[in-house]
């Protein structure tokens, strides 16, 4: 019997030895502290001139550098302490998203999501459920297009115009839709992201969810770089002529404190509401949902 090739099991992909001995050294070295050529090489049975080559292309990327004091000992190096403080400050922006949007869901008594931007798409990282009887459907993990959703609207609103134009195309590329009342449009995203950076909060009005409306705000890290938006989620059933209403302050006021949590200093003032730490930062005064 002949398989057809779209039903055969993926093959396993190769693990490059090159790169097992390069975490290799980087591991003794973190164990043992700074090493020679020689003495990494023996500690793990490589040859020498293998050992010398990854130690050359570590030290080139910043993976590694010269110990202090000389003597051909390397150390760990500063591309490390990168890499590993952007993954700190994925969990960190996650536990203490978690922390806030149960705050402002307490304020509001709807559903309350955080969210990152992978390339097109949003992640969601947290979320804190309504305390009514019909709620969102969504879990943490899920994609999105970023362009359908108000978290997704707040983050991209702060990429260049040439970075955006990267990542979706000219003014008249198409965009994918999940309901009637998604952006169809590049040119019409980029009015849309306008609008924006004008208000300091993005909407989603039945763009993701034909039942349901968003409002999100940007959060910012110690840099001022967004690294996540917040939204609060309201069924339609459940909203006003006023849309979005004090959820709109409610929302810039959790983000602003998540901003400030993670080192962003004066969050709140950067965002235009300058009376708001003091709110969020007091468990957040309660707020009617419309």
């Amino acid at each position: 019997m002949t398989i057809r090739s779209a039903e055969r099991p993926p093959k396993a992909a190769r693990v490059t030895p090159a790169v097992t001995r390069a975490f290799a050294i980087m591991a003794l070295i973190r164990r043992d502290g700074p090493l020679t050529v020689r003495e990494a090489a023996t500690r793990l049975g490589l040859p020498r001139s293998s050992v010398h080559e990854l130690v050359h292309t570590l030290s080139a990327l910043g993976a590694i550098a010269p110990a202090d004091g000389g003597g051909g000992r390397f150390t760990l190096g500063l591309l490390l302490h990168e890499l590993g403080s952007a993954y700190l400050s994925d969990v960190e922006v996650a536990r203490e998203g978690h922390r806030v949007a149960e705050e402002v869901a307490a304020a509001c008594g709807e559903t309350v999501h955080l969210a990152t931007l992978d390339g097109i798409e949003v992640v969601y990282l947290a979320k804190v459920d309504s305390i009514h009887a019909v709620r969102m459907v969504s879990a943490v993990g899920r994609r999105l297009p970023a362009h359908c959703t108000g978290v997704g609207k707040a983050l991209l609103s702060a990429l260049p115009e040439d970075e955006l134009a990267r990542r979706f195309g000219g003014e008249d590329a198409g965009l994918a839709a999940m309901t009637p009342n998604s952006i169809g449009t590049v040119g019409a995203l980029r009015r849309a992201l306008a609008e924006v950076r004008r208000l300091g909060y993005a909407t989603d009005d039945c763009e993701s969810n034909r039942d349901v409306r968003c409002v999100a705000a940007p959060v910012r890290d110690h840099r001022g770089r967004p690294v996540a938006a917040m939204s609060i989620s309201v069924p339609v059933s459940r909203t006003t002529s006023d849309w979005p209403g004090e959820l709109a302050d409610l929302v810039r006021s959790g983000a602003a404190e998540l901003s400030r949590r993670l080192g962003l200093e004066d969050a709140a003032a950067k965002l235009g509401k300058k009376e708001e730490s003091s709110q969020v930062g007091s468990g957040f005064a309660a707020r009617s949902s419309p």
